[in-house]
């Protein structure tokens, strides 16, 4: 007999494995921020492990069509993977640009889904509130990208922090529920 996943149990996993890759890549980007072909496979990979995170959430979650922000979260992510491939040959500048436009469309779109959430699971709140975060961050990338100090991986890196911290805090939030809940 194969046992069932809660929706909320899934969830508190699922943003503990966004938060543990976050912390991951983060480290990856310091350390190796001085080997071209590795920062150009971990500028690829953050967008395409947020396309294939979000699709996993979607299908545990009543599939692609139940989550419209996620389904289109998905699409705009892989997008962005391909166009980071492309940015990476031209410029950092490019890079960091796509990345800005990403994290505003990733973050309002992370927001919609929280907002949508927000009623069955609960703990949304930190969602929502690093959805609105990585929208404003990526205006600061866009404006950071057409500056005259050439960009980095370290540029990128306090985003993908601060989206661990808010994926750490949700899930902690998520399992405190359901401890409360259980001894309740």
């Amino acid at each position: 007999m194969q046992s069932q996943t809660s929706p909320v149990s899934w969830l508190r996993t699922y943003y503990f494995g966004r938060a543990v890759f976050s912390i991951a890549w983060i480290a990856a980007a310091v350390l190796l921020r001085g080997q071209p072909a590795v920062v150009a496979f971990l500028l690829v990979i953050y967008p395409a492990w947020d396309a294939v995170a979000n699709l996993a959430d979607a299908r545990v979650n009543g599939g692609l069509i139940a989550n419209p922000s996620q389904t289109l979260n998905v699409v705009v992510s892989a997008v962005t993977a391909l166009a980071v491939i492309a940015a990476v040959g031209h410029s950092p500048y490019a890079v960091l640009a796509v990345f800005g436009v990403w994290a505003i469309l990733a973050g309002l779109l992370q927001l919609a889904t929280g907002a949508r959430r927000w009623r069955r699971y609960g703990a949304q709140w930190a969602m929502i509130l690093s959805g609105a975060q990585s929208a404003l961050a990526g205006g600061y990338m866009i404006s950071q990208s057409i500056g005259s100090v050439a960009p980095t991986i370290l540029d990128i890196a306090p985003y993908a922090g601060f989206g661990a911290f808010y994926f750490l805090l949700s899930a902690i939030w998520l399992a405190a529920t359901a401890n409360r809940n259980a001894h309740a």
